[in-house]
């Protein structure tokens, strides 16, 4: 594919999405919209942003093809059954930064590279601060020539690493993932036994800070948690899809991940007692239940 300029689409301007169009807006790029909620994609408008009716009419024309939705079914719903890969001449790449399963990136892989359409699965990490500030940490599968191409199309959105082939993108996101559950679970507990005994959960997090238990996660779900504000930042209900995910690839994998499968579980019990939408670092909720103390 030529290094010129480059049309774009982006399907799911939710959470994510939007700030990264807008990233990739004030980089110059041409970048036309789609979102199912109709009134997410309108309100790029003002920030420069083309907006589509439907998925295909989005893609049509365009040589790059953003998708961030919901899980796999969702992407190749729009891709194929949507007629966003109809709409795509042989050459257009597709980068999907979806967190979906490491088998569905593959195949959705082989179902385009039959058309003559590139494929990158390029999950991210970083939430919606990353994704404003341009900063997301970005693992791609696929061919490497491919992501090298694409490095100005990445460039506003954060630092991208070629992890491997399809598929190992998405795996890459939910090692994040494990090790993001995984330690908002001992973070939450870790507050869970200081209070208990009588100390503050906020001193706690300071005396600590700088520490071998110091991280991204202690700083800012630990704020949260000391605040007890959880808000919808990284819903939990999504966290569960990720760890569902992991679980599963383990599984086909023959592995046994005792630590993945505990924080699945108090994961699927927040959501399931109505938390679904609460920021996963509102997995601190569950414990305090769990333990009888107050919400």
């Amino acid at each position: 594919m030529s290094r010129g300029p480059r049309s774009i689409a982006f399907l799911g301007t939710g959470l994510m999405g939007a700030p990264m169009v807008r990233r990739l807006l004030d980089a110059g790029f041409a970048v036309t919209v789609w979102n199912r909620d109709g009134s997410k994609a309108e309100a790029l408008a003002k920030d420069g942003a083309a907006i589509a009716a439907t998925p295909a009419a989005a893609a049509s024309g365009a040589s790059v093809v953003f998708t961030m939705m919901t899980d796999g079914n969702a992407v190749g719903d729009v891709l194929f059954s949507q007629g966003v890969a109809d709409a795509l001449a042989p050459g257009a790449v597709v980068i999907d930064c979806s967190s979906i399963k490491p088998a569905d990136a593959r195949a959705h892989a082989e179902m385009l590279s039959a058309r003559g359409i590139g494929h990158l699965d390029a999950p991210v990490s970083g939430g919606v601060v990353g994704a404003t500030a341009g900063t997301l940490a970005i693992m791609a599968g696929g061919d490497a020539a491919l992501v090298d191409v694409m490095a100005d199309v990445f460039a506003p959105l954060g630092r991208v690493t070629h992890v491997g082939p399809s598929g190992t993108g998405q795996l890459a996101k939910l090692g994040n993932q494990q090790i993001v559950a995984v330690t908002i679970g001992a973070i939450a507990e870790a507050m869970l036994l200081v209070e208990a005994g009588g100390g503050s959960a906020e001193a706690f997090r300071r005396a600590i800070r700088g520490g071998f238990a110091e991280s991204r996660i202690l700083d800012v779900h630990g704020q949260r948690m000391v605040e007890r504000d959880f808000g919808h930042a990284g819903p939990s209900k999504l966290q569960l899809k990720d760890l569902n995910n992991i679980v599963a690839e383990a599984q086909s994998l023959a592995l046994t991940l005792p630590l993945t499968e505990a924080v699945r579980t108090e994961f699927s019990a927040l959501v399931e007692d109505g938390d679904g939408e609460t920021d996963h670092s509102g997995l601190l909720l569950q414990l305090e239940k769990k333990n009888g103390r107050s919400r």
